[in-house]
């Protein structure tokens, strides 16, 4: 990384993630459990370009946001994990999407998780970022999944979304 602008935390915090990309990279290993090149391109509902998500790939290795390791199960594959400092990001993340749901127009499906999060306030949090750091750190597991918890509530948003759309075709014919 090149020498900062200043000091300040604020912008110190911005120079190693404030570009689009390299939080959405972060959210979607921290979330979707997406590890692989493939697995963030692929599932990127955003849709980000495969030489920007290499070079954020890059970026937050430098930053040691991110480690990549050789996946065992096939030569050509890397596997990147959060490192501490990344997992430390998940209340400024609960944060943004809080913003992000109150003044934007979000999406019902896709603010359930950023909601449990947010009710669940940093006890919530604590058991996730110690969830993220028996996944990505391999520290031993302390209690029950919260990714598991997340994703069922995601799960029921989008099937709900699409009963609603369901019966809301069917009372206009």
């Amino acid at each position: 990384m090149s020498a900062p602008r200043s000091e300040c935390p604020i912008n110190l915090t911005l120079e190693a993630l404030g570009d689009r990309w390299s939080l959405i990279v972060v959210r979607d290993i921290m979330f979707g459990r997406f590890r692989h090149f493939r697995e963030l391109q692929a599932n990127s509902i955003e849709g980000i370009a495969s030489n920007i998500l290499a070079d954020r790939l890059k970026r937050l290795v430098e930053a040691g946001l991110l480690t990549r390791a050789d996946d065992p199960a096939h030569k050509q594959k890397q596997i990147y994990s959060l490192t501490e400092k990344a997992i430390q990001l998940l209340p400024l993340l609960v944060a943004m999407g809080a913003w992000g749901r109150r003044h934007m127009p979000a999406g019902r499906e896709l603010s359930v998780r950023q909601e449990l999060l947010e009710q669940g306030g940093p006890p919530l949090w604590d058991a996730f970022m110690d969830e993220l750091r028996t996944l990505h750190l391999g520290a031993p597991a302390k209690g029950p999944s919260v990714l598991a918890q997340l994703q069922a509530a995601y799960e029921e948003a989008v099937a709900t979304v699409a009963e609603s759309a369901r019966d809301s075709r069917e009372t206009t014919r």
